[in-house]
């Protein structure tokens, strides 16, 4: 399942590249791609474990951007 994502005040574009990495370290991330000029997120979850997966990205921003909002969108 593919869900999107606005990182709202994503300060830089080396963080974006940790979030980005970050984020596809999680158990049940297949993909992920941080736009750092669009403020996106796009994540390709597996099906059934979008409510532990997207717990754990918001653990991922908040620990590298601790001022980035996370939207769905």
């Amino acid at each position: 399942m593919k869900k999107n994502y606005i990182l709202e005040d994503l300060d830089c574009a080396n963080c974006a590249a940790k979030i980005e990495e970050g984020v596809k370290n999680i158990e049940g991330v297949t993909d992920c791609s941080v736009s750092f000029v669009t403020e996106k997120m796009i994540v390709e979850i597996e099906e059934g474990k979008e409510k532990e997966v997207e717990k754990e990205i918001k653990k991922v921003v908040k620990k590298i951007e601790p001022d980035t909002t996370l939207k769905e969108v």
